[in-house]
């Protein structure tokens, strides 16, 4: 006879297990401490099993005969129901461990035991907190193209083209890192490819005309803000430095005494260790900085509370304030003046140009062979760019 919530309720544990039988193979097991547990007795490829419903209350009588039925279901169509609720639960734990977000921290984690730069570490985390709202939290391989898509026009209408584009780019390492690792089977990014409005290729702005540079040079010494940001302003373009990689320099790199400023590998854009050659105008005014920042980590470190280096937006801040803007000068700029000039100049080797630039050589044979070369051609130039500049701040390099 079926069971009724009535005959539920008012059944009492004794000292023995015992069944309640309700239709189909459904039973109510009845503990002695008065636990009441759904069962569900059915039978595959010949042997008697049992599959847990749930507790009673909380299934009740009409949901635990409809997980009866699905049950039943699966059984006709020579399912096991228990092999089957194993698998979905195992599926569902993989799926919770490999979201985008998860798979994408591990990649990270990976690139950066490789060595490369913290810099770029840094804009890939941020272009996962970008993508981690609408894909951080879906399991990897159940990610469509349309999925991706919809997280890179939303950045797209806001009129940020390259943002969009280099999520695309990261997203797709990331998920052909999961495709080498076995949690996905495509890589959904590459489908995208074209999909997205293309950004307009923009050149850093810099002063390459050697009257402009010398009125840089003097409003630079004429700088009333920040001493360290003076400082690095007037490094910048003795050094020709990326931005990221002057702001981010430590007293450890340097020997003053030898005039060297040895950058890791790891700080590098090409992840290779870079030697900057430096002239007596440049020590001189890391000796100034020295006074002030010395106890610290960083060369040019944010002062409060000292354990941070200068901010990204720092030195374009400063050549807003100093009247140079966007489409004029940019901190980056420092590098397309030195590299233009010199070269104008007809006194120095294109290579030890490029080299003391840390431009990669595009053939690596010619990279393989070049590589410390130029070092004495360099640190003369070093000096004579350095002298040069001098020479463009003065009266007579304006005229």
């Amino acid at each position: 006879m079926p069971l009724t919530d009535t005959a539920i309720r008012a059944a009492k544990a004794s000292a023995k297990p015992r069944k309640l039988t309700d239709e189909k193979g459904l039973f109510l097991l009845i503990q002695p401490s008065g636990g009441k547990l759904w069962r569900f007795k059915y039978r595959h490829l010949g042997r008697e099993k049992k599959l847990s419903l749930g507790r009673y209350p909380d299934v009740p009588l009409k949901e635990a005969r409809s997980k009866c039925d699905e049950a039943r279901k699966l059984v006709a169509a020579g399912i096991d129901p228990s092999e089957h609720r194993r698998t979905a639960k195992i599926t569902a734990i993989n799926q919770a461990a490999t979201t985008f977000k998860l798979v994408a921290d591990e990649y990270l984690d990976k690139v950066q035991r490789e060595g490369r730069a913290h810099v770029t570490i840094n804009k890939s985390r941020w272009l996962l907190s970008l993508l981690e709202p609408a894909i951080g939290g879906l399991a990897i391989d159940a990610i469509t193209p349309a999925d991706l898509l919809a997280s890179l026009k939303a950045v797209e209408k806001q009129g940020h083209l390259e943002t969009a584009r280099r999520m695309r780019s990261f997203a797709g390492r990331v998920f052909r890192y999961a495709v080498a690792t076995s949690r996905a089977q495509s890589d959904p990014a590459a489908a995208l490819r074209g999909a997205l409005i293309a950004p307009i290729a923009k050149h850093h702005a810099a002063l390459i005309e050697p009257k402009q540079v010398g009125g840089l040079l003097r409003a630079i010494d004429g700088f009333s803000g920040q001493p360290m940001t003076k400082l690095a302003l007037r490094l910048a373009p003795l050094v020709y430095a990326r931005p990221g990689e002057l702001r981010a320099a430590e007293w450890t790199e340097f020997d003053l005494d030898a005039a060297v400023w040895c950058i890791p590998a790891f700080k590098m854009k090409m992840r290779d260790g870079h030697d900057v050659p430096l002239s007596k105008q440049a020590v001189r005014i890391l000796r100034e900085a020295m006074a002030l920042t010395s106890r610290y980590k960083y060369v040019f470190s944010s002062l409060y509370p000292g354990t941070r280096p200068m901010s990204e937006n720092t030195l374009n801040a400063a050549l807003r304030r100093l009247g140079y803007g966007r489409e004029e000068m940019t901190s980056h700029g420092f590098r397309a003046m030195a590299s233009t000039l010199l070269n104008e100049s007809g006194h120095w080797n294109p290579d030890a140009i490029e080299r003391a630039l840390a431009h990669r050589d595009r053939s690596a044979v010619r990279a393989a062979y070049h590589r410390g070369s130029h070092w004495s051609e360099r640190v003369r130039m070093a000096q004579w760019w350095a002298d040069y500049l001098d020479h463009l701040r003065s009266d007579a390099g304006a005229t």
